[in-house]
């Protein structure tokens, strides 16, 4: 461990301490770019999907464009927070005005116009589903270009607020802990959108949103006067007497710091290593785990938010205590070996016979995330300070953007990476949503039969129905036999595969109405029992699914401890810096007084 990382002879002075009010105000402002951001990004997808049944591949394309759009005007706007000067600071204002952007356009995401006007201009049902995809790519620009208007001069502001060393860390992880914390509640944003209190007797969840929106938006305006109101901005009466200077000056500027370079390339490299996976990490469970039963990996991956989530407010505590003990760049370190041991640890807690032990990696990796994310951003405050010691102006705007920019970026070439892995592993999509299909057609069956049960007699098209669904499990048995023929070293999985459908199929050409209710009603569940297990993908796939899921992170993760160890901005030599910002600026004042 580098002695240069740690000065123990550092202690806050009263004058540099974030006062909880502060700090409150300042970790309020948490719940717009992690919580709200992530429940526009979750819910409209979901929601999209299973209740305007828009296309799941296209509500994906046009997730990828607000964030491509994200990462072009995050510097612009933190090179126009830099050169803002008002009575209210060059920060603050943007608050105020994000924050009710942001509560106004996440009611607007949800209202998507369904009147019969609308119907007359789009009268075809694929005209109507491009409209409200056309909808939901605006509003969702909107929205998102809100949040950065916020976030971008509140995450500049975090930078100003202290010129302690420790208090930064402090004041960002107030930030994660209140965003974590009302992250979770994405999932209970959904319950409640489900009522019929919100979306009434013929509604569907988007129509429960557009109350449940409502509600969010009451809550978040008052919080942006309060936020505004109450924070501070003490780096502006320094800032006020700079010139303004043009963007491409600010941005050589910033990307010219080599500390600055080497802490983005970090968090850039370990990022990319886990964005690029995250997807196989939701396949695994489903179709390794569990063999391809979606309901029981569904499951699992709820429950897995959820400790992921409240690991990821509770490590807050434990960064506040390591990092001040150890120095910024070792607790990154520890974080990134964090990290790490969770991929290895996935080797034995990828169990099908212990399915709940993926629960182990889950917290090392929220918790090491966490410390990544938060003392990366309290890091690029550091840098500011060691900028304004070489070139005396605070460009604390234009850092954290382009830090972001590069985040941002990178998130949105994980969303073509992830799918091209996908593809890699040979993962057969195909037989997945022809067994949806037979399932389908399956609990259609049931359903009649269940109505049968209860008295009613049988629809018209009973016979029709069974033919349906022998269609589908033909089909899925001629896939399986075609990827048979194609393959060498999985014969033996196609081979039991095709028995499993093939039984499936005679079972079906055997059900006819002269049959009882309950001897359907029984033959056909345990029809739905067997299809269950045809989703089961190939060894190949699924040990190739678990290489790469594991392997690159850890691969990508031998570079940003690289980037990280040539870090040289430590401890000792921020308090240094600081130590000669303040001389110089009371030599200034008294060469002004003289």
């Amino acid at each position: 461990m580098n002695e240069q990382e740690i000065s123990t002879d550092h202690h806050t002075k009263p004058e540099d301490r974030i006062r909880f009010s502060q700090l409150a105000a300042y970790g309020a402002g948490g719940i717009i770019p992690i919580a709200l951001f992530n429940v526009a990004g979750i819910l409209v997808g979901l929601m999209g999907n299973i209740s305007l049944g828009l296309s799941a591949f296209w509500l994906g394309a046009i997730l990828i464009v607000p964030r491509l759009w994200d990462a072009l005007s995050d510097p612009l706007i933190g090179h126009i927070s830099d050169n803002t000067r008002t009575r209210w600071g060059r920060r603050r204002p943007y608050l105020l005005i994000g924050g009710i952007a942001v509560a106004v356009f996440f009611v607007v995401i949800w209202w998507i116009p369904k009147g019969e006007m609308v119907r007359t201009w789009f009268p075809t049902e694929s005209g109507f589903q491009w409209f409200q995809l056309s909808y939901i790519l605006f509003s969702l620009l909107l929205f998102f270009t809100a949040v950065n208007i916020f976030e971008i001069p509140h995450g500049a502001l975090g930078m100003e607020m202290t010129t302690d060393y420790h208090e930064r860390t402090r004041l960002f992880s107030a930030k994660s802990f209140v965003g974590n914390l009302f992250a979770m509640s994405t999932p209970w944003l959904f319950a409640l959108a489900s009522m019929e209190i919100f979306k009434g007797p013929g509604g569907n969840e988007v129509d429960g949103m557009r109350y449940v929106s409502l509600m969010i938006a009451a809550f978040l305006i008052p919080l942006s006067f309060w936020w505004t109101y109450k924070l501070r901005e003490p780096g502006f009466i320094k800032a006020a007497k700079h010139e303004k200077t043009p963007f491409w000056t600010d941005m050589k500027c910033t990307t010219g710091n080599r500390n600055f370079i080497m802490l983005t390339l970090t968090i850039f490299t370990l990022a990319m290593g886990f964005n690029f996976v995250q997807l196989l990490g939701s396949y695994i469970p489903i179709f390794y785990v569990f063999g391809g039963d979606k309901v029981a990996g569904a499951r699992l991956l709820g429950i897995n938010g959820t400790i992921w989530a409240i690991t990821g407010v509770l490590a807050v505590f434990p960064l506040n205590w390591i990092s001040p003990k150890l120095g910024k760049r070792n607790t990154l370190t520890i974080a990134i070996l964090l990290m790490c041991l969770a991929q290895l640890s996935k080797i034995v807690c990828y169990n099908p016979s212990y399915p709940y032990l993926i629960i182990i990696p889950t917290v090392l990796l929220s918790a090491g995330m966490l410390f990544f994310f938060t003392l990366g951003s309290s890091m690029v405050g550091d840098i500011c300070d060691e900028d304004e010691l070489k070139t005396g102006y605070r460009s604390e705007g234009s850092y954290y953007s382009v830090f972001w920019w590069f985040i941002k970026m990178g998130s949105a070439l994980a969303s073509f990476v992830a799918g091209a892995l996908i593809v890699f592993t040979m993962f057969d999509q195909t037989q997945v949503t022809k067994v949806d299909k037979i399932q389908g057609s399956i609990r259609v069956l049931r359903s009649e039969v269940q109505s049968w049960k209860d008295g009613k007699p049988l629809t018209g098209n009973f016979e029709e129905l069974i033919g349906k669904a022998r269609m589908r499990s033909n089909e899925l048995l001629s896939h399986l036999e075609a990827k048979s023929q194609e393959t060498k070293n999985s014969k033996e999985h196609y081979k039991k595969l095709i028995q499993n459908i093939t039984g499936v199929n005679n079972r079906i050409s055997k059900m006819n109405t002269t049959l009882s209710p309950d001897s359907l009603d029984k033959e056909l569940g345990n029809i739905e029992t067997n299809i269950r297990p045809l989703t089961q993908q190939t060894p190949y796939t699924l040990l190739m699914m678990r290489v790469v899921e594991i392997g690159l992170p850890l691969l990508l993760s031998i570079f940003s401890v690289f980037f990280v160890l040539q870090y040289s901005l430590t401890e000792k030599r921020s308090h240094e810096i600081k130590d000669l910002l303040k001389q110089r600026s009371v030599t200034r004042d008294e060469n002004r007084d003289t």
